[in-house]
């Protein structure tokens, strides 16, 4: 900053977005890529449905948690200056018009594009009368059984229904066999019946043709109530809070703690109301008053009310030409028919998930768990998968004998459950299972194993920055890293010495380590690079995380901006930061990434005066993750793969097809080639030249 420059307050609130809406805006982009036309028909209609999904947990979280602040009179403004109604009041605005353009997209671009592909939703008008007659038979025998009318009286109040079910509201006219004249009734929808069905191709006209569950259940409400005339049918869903609270200083056994929430989440306050746009206001009022909400917790909607059912349509359709074409990860030459200790002990190893396989990972630890030598297995689970490779390998290890710890994070928000299910698995194998630190998730993706070579022990590690869940590795971008470096494996060694045992902050070599290193490591890396630039020597950092909202690392940020550094942010999802403001960060570019596959690595790159040092790490830029979170980031050393994550984020940058600027009024613009400019997609280019 010249001495002309005005002193600026970095911490001040006009330099921050808000953080509730910042992530609102990356689900609007994600509503976007249905209007795509660089995306196969069928992925279109997938990203509709990954909007509602990710609405979904925004609501059951984020907008459960502003709702508690004000029950609970804890509305102060925060630090953007919005107070938690405010917040709520601009959340309402914004959802309400992006749901509505969602249903747009649905009903006037997605279906009657499927349409054109011979691909029909038929309404109940629709029916043929051998299709009509198919689906009576279909009720009769697979829905009537299951099904349970409620009818309302004081007998039967209102029933508790389950988070995000699908439900019906019905008016009767008429008495019933006891004499009752209730005039309403709920009908929640059998979760064990599939929302979406394929009839069968006898009783079409070719093509696919799907009929929904709630269209069943609507042309014959009246089996449900005999004698009794439907008056009218209206679908509707309640999302809760699902945020799962306990008090750390109360908890003497995690896992019996969480069991005991988990049934809870069903049952939440309610947070929002979806009903048919159809839906008589008198009943919609009703519905409101039952569940405590407000009219602005209400949307009316124009098609089904959980458009995250839709997915199946993918999987029922054999329409290869409306995805995206099915590739092979590539195998790299290097552990190609090796094993796994030899490749690794030669160099190290680094993969981008999902251009490259994950199945080396997932080797390494199977030739531990069978080889004699292997004396120890150490590993992090975070979000893993029910039907995990990683962990059959693991219970292998333990049963042959092997030392297995397994540092479980049982609050993984969603995989508690499934992570409970992991941790019993694994006991009952002989591992030694541990939940980490209370108050501090573990999100460190680490791997180490402990082996006997000529007489003496060698460590080898592996470090990601996803999880060790094959599923993601296919969808999500992560790199993962293998390496016997003395130091690296040390460090990890420390960490897992931390999280199993106790004592004082160990001593970290190369890793950046959080909660202990991490942040204060970043600020310094930096601060460093604003010191070159006033210095005149070469700076510069590009970033890659999936969010940043430290206030920090943001002020840092600014401070190097104002210094001259060059700053390329590459966020996918929330940014607090403000890019292109005058003597704060006219330096810095924010661009996010939505694709094909979920933008998920973390890659800190700094110049380091035409030295560049680089880390791969799990950890976002996030207060959570740099201050409240188990986390690692590793250095990348080797000169040819240091080389190669820069490259591959000099692609990110290049991008004009997938690619959104953020500007400093908080408003995202998709990047397209200028003219004459060819097109550039940086998850394509990655494909070719890492997979064809």
């Amino acid at each position: 900053m010249t001495e002309q420059t005005p002193e600026i307050d970095l911490s001040s609130k006009e330099l921050y977005f808000n953080r509730e809406l910042s992530h609102l805006q990356f689900n609007i982009r994600v509503l976007e890529q249905a209007l795509d036309e660089h995306h196969p028909l069928l992925e279109r209609l997938m990203f509709l449905c990954i909007f509602s999904s990710n609405l979904d947990e925004f609501f059951q979280v984020r907008v459960a948690g502003l709702k508690q602040q004000i029950a609970f009179a804890r509305e102060l403004p925060g630090p953007d200056g919005l107070s938690a109604q405010d917040l709520l009041n601009e959340i309402y605005t914004q959802v309400t018009a992006n749901v509505e353009r969602q249903y747009h997209i649905l009903n006037d671009v997605i279906i009657p594009k499927l349409e054109q592909e011979n691909i029909h939703f038929l309404r109940r008008t629709d029916w043929t009368e051998k299709q009509a007659a198919w689906i009576q038979t279909y009720f009769e025998e697979a829905i009537l059984p299951v099904i349970s009318p409620i009818g309302l009286d004081p007998a039967h109040p209102f029933p508790r229904l389950v988070n995000r079910s699908l439900n019906f509201i019905v008016e009767l006219e008429g008495k019933d066999a006891f004499g009752r004249q209730t005039g309403l009734a709920i009908i929640p929808a059998p979760r064990s019946l599939p929302r979406i069905m394929r009839l069968p191709n006898e009783l079409c006209d070719g093509g696919d043709n799907f009929v929904f569950l709630s269209s069943m259940i609507h042309q014959h409400a009246d089996a449900l109530f005999p004698g009794m005339k439907i008056k009218g049918c209206y679908q509707f869903r309640l999302t809760r809070n699902a945020d799962l609270s306990f008090d750390k200083e109360e908890v003497a056994d995690l896992a019996r703690a969480l069991e005991g929430e988990l049934h809870s989440r069903n049952f939440g306050d309610g947070v929002r109301l979806e009903v048919a746009d159809n839906c008589p206001e008198p009943l919609w009022q009703f519905l409101l008053q039952i569940f405590k909400l407000s009219e602005k917790d209400l949307y009316r909607v124009n098609g089904p009310v959980n458009l995250h059912r839709m997915m199946a349509v993918v999987g029922l359709c054999d329409r290869p030409d409306l995805r995206y074409p099915p590739f092979a990860p590539a195998m790299p030459k290097v552990v190609f028919k090796k094993e796994m200790f030899d490749a690794v002990r030669k160099n190290d190893l680094l993969l981008l998930h999902p251009f490259e396989s994950f199945v080396p990972v997932i080797d390494l630890l199977r030739q531990a768990a069978k080889d004699p030598d292997v004396l120890a297995i150490k590993q992090t689970l975070y979000r893993t998968g029910a039907k995990s490779e990683i962990v059959d390998a693991l219970v292998d290890a333990a049963r042959s004998g092997k030392e297995v710890t397994v540092v479980i994070e049982l609050r993984a928000r969603f995989d508690e459950e499934e992570n409970l299910h992991l941790a019993n698995r694994l006991q009952e194998a002989g591992a030694v299972v541990v939940y980490g630190v209370v108050g501090y998730k573990t999100h460190a993706k680490l791997m180490l194993i402990v082996r006997r070579e000529d007489k003496k022990l060698r460590r080898y590690a592996h470090l990601g920055t996803g999880n060790y869940h094959a599923g993601n590795a296919r969808l999500y971008t992560d790199y993962s890293f293998m390496t016997c470096d003395p130091d690296i494996t040390e460090d990890v060694a420390k960490v897992f010495q931390q999280l199993t045992g106790m004592g004082k902050a160990l001593s970290i070599k190369k890793l950046l380590h959080a909660p202990f290193t991490l942040h204060s490591s970043l600020l310094d890396l930096i601060a460093k690079e604003a010191e070159n630039a006033i210095a005149g020597k070469e700076s510069g950092i590009t970033i890659k995380v999936n969010s940043l909202t430290e206030p920090k690392i943001i002020q840092a940020l600014y401070k190097a901006s104002q210094a001259g550094v060059k700053i390329n942010l590459i966020v996918r999802g929330m940014c607090r930061l403000k890019p292109g403001i005058a003597g704060v960060s006219e330096n810095i570019e924010v661009r996010s990434i939505v694709g094909r596959f979920l933008e998920h690595s973390r890659v800190y790159c700094f110049n380091n005066a035409g030295k560049p040092k680089v880390f791969c790490a799990s950890a976002d830029w996030m207060e959570r993750n740099l201050l409240k979170r188990v986390e690692a980031g590793f250095p990348i050393e080797n000169s040819k793969l240091l080389q190669r994550i820069l490259d591959e984020l000099d692609a990110y940058l290049k991008d004009n097809v997938q690619a959104w600027q953020l500007h400093s009024d908080g408003s995202y613009h998709k990047i397209t080639p200028a003219e004459g400019e060819e097109e550039f997609n940086a998850q394509l280019y990655l494909l070719n030249k890492l997979v064809h």
